[in-house]
């Protein structure tokens, strides 16, 4: 009898601890990608010149939504808004850091802060609370000065953010891409090392090392900004492909004072994005050999459209059928890649064609890992990623009041439903499309609709106000050519 009570004395309470064991918080992976155009992955754009099958296929095991948005045209806002979840003019980040404030132009763009201030609360920071692992790796650009890096935002390890934002080509010093990096945050790894596949190394050292701790991954490759540097290893087979292509020339389309590249044809960018894929499938299949990818959440997105309108004829991308890139406010600026796969999702490989945008990330991740907070400006994507719900938003808005390489000029933007309004503020100039209609944005309708013109442009300066955005002044000392 007394073996009987010992044995009850011993089971029970095992029993219990199996049977009550509390549940360990997801994982985050989030994974941003600079200057990836919303047609650069194959999933979104089948005729991509690219190609990205771990891409596609973490689509089917996700959600992909085709109507995704950037809080911003450029990167340094569009950082800043997915990791306080605000709006870019809220922080006072509305070009990249430092930006570029020419004098002889006919507007002065409003000063911009530097840095993200460390009053800000960070996603980082509020994982934390709930005794979140975080780790970030890449592309920082949220601060000139060191006291503004990673590891004072939130992050326990920071490898490779800083002040730069890209890879710096400098003589004796730096290879861009290929290490040395010239890069005080990452030491130099061997000849010929790449950096897409070192911030991966990295990254998956990190996951193999926290396999009993929550944790946030914060993967933020450099790439595919520029210097557009080939990966030796996948560039041939896309030199190739250009070469059937048989181009006599590359076509473009005059965009205001710059021209919009209209195919995709560029090797070396092709041989970036394959890179980055390829490094993409290495860091789910991490997860899944370290038995973690059944509680795990990734985000798959980029920082702002890609970069295929320049004053110049020579952009590495094209944005087509969406107009413009990066620095504009026209879709092909602002329409970004995303996927979430996460064990919540109901099912997977669904699309989503509702508008989301770079704010939700922060309150979405929150609440994914259970941590009290403020919404911000974002919403909540839990309840479209588990359920077939819409998301009660009334519009989006976009202010990106400089001058921009890009030929861009000061101007702002808002969506409300399937219609868009975009305002310049250097010739006081509405245009006015219907996105269901016109996904291209080629049919200025100002003048056809004036009334719903004039009701978006009053919403536009309802947010600008509410969200105390600058706007450009005039600049005295220009003189007209």
């Amino acid at each position: 009898m007394k073996i009987k009570y010992f044995l009850i004395i011993i089971v029970i309470p095992f029993f219990q601890s199996f049977c009550f064991k509390e549940e360990k918080p997801p994982n985050i992976v989030f994974i941003l990608i600079d200057d990836l155009g919303w047609a650069d992955v194959k999933v979104n754009f089948p005729g991509s010149f690219y190609n990205s099958p771990n891409i596609d296929r973490l689509a089917k095991e996700g959600v992909l939504f085709t109507q995704a948005y950037s809080a911003h045209p450029v990167c340094s806002p569009t950082r800043a808004a997915i990791i306080t979840g605000k709006h870019p003019n809220r922080v006072g980040i509305t070009d990249w850091i430092p930006g570029h404030a020419p004098d002889d132009r006919p507007l002065l763009g409003p000063m911009i802060n530097n840095e993200l201030a460390l009053e800000e609360v960070t996603l980082a920071e509020k994982l934390k609370e709930v005794e979140y692992k975080t780790f970030f790796a890449g592309k920082w650009h949220l601060g000139e000065d060191d006291e503004f890096w990673p590891e004072f935002q939130g992050f326990d390890i920071n490898i490779g953010g800083w002040a730069a934002g890209a890879p710096q080509i400098i003589p004796n010093v730096s290879n861009g891409y290929y290490s040395p990096y010239g890069n005080p945050r990452l030491k130099d790894g061997p000849e010929g090392e790449y950096l897409t596949d070192r911030l991966t190394d990295e990254s998956i050292q990190f996951i193999s090392n926290n396999r009993e701790n929550p944790f946030l991954l914060y993967l933020s490759y450099y790439t595919v900004h520029t210097p557009i540097q080939a990966s030796k290893k996948h560039v041939d087979k896309f030199i190739e492909k250009r070469e059937e292509m048989k181009l006599s020339e590359i076509p473009y389309q005059k965009e205001g004072e710059g021209w919009t590249q209209l195919i995709q044809e560029n090797a070396e960018y092709a041989s970036m994005i394959a890179a980055m894929d390829e490094n993409v499938g290495r860091i789910m299949q991490t997860l899944k050999n370290n038995g973690l990818d059944k509680n795990t959440w990734v985000v798959f997105t980029s920082d702002n459209g890609g970069r295929s309108t320049l004053f110049q004829k020579k952009a590495q991308t094209s944005n087509s059928p969406l107009r413009a890139g990066k620095g504009w406010c026209y879709e092909g600026g602002i329409r970004v890649p995303l996927i979430i796969s996460g064990p919540g999702v109901d099912n997977p490989g669904k699309i989503i064609d509702q508008p989301v945008v770079s704010m939700d990330f922060f309150t979405t991740i929150l609440s994914l890992a259970g941590v009290n907070h403020d919404e911000q400006d974002g919403k909540n994507l839990l309840p479209i990623l588990m359920e077939d719900l819409i998301l009660e938003r009334d519009l989006l808005f976009w202010h990106y009041p400089h001058y921009h390489g890009s030929a861009w000029k000061p101007g702002s933007a808002v969506r409300k439903g399937d219609w868009k309004l975009i305002y310049f503020y250097e010739d006081d100039k509405t245009e006015l499309f219907n996105l269901k209609s016109d996904p291209g944005e080629r049919t200025n309708l100002t003048a056809e609709f004036p009334e719903k013109a004039h009701e978006l442009k009053s919403k536009l300066d309802s947010m600008l106000l509410e969200t105390n955005g600058q706007v450009p002044k005039k600049n005295r000392y220009y003189k007209a050519k």
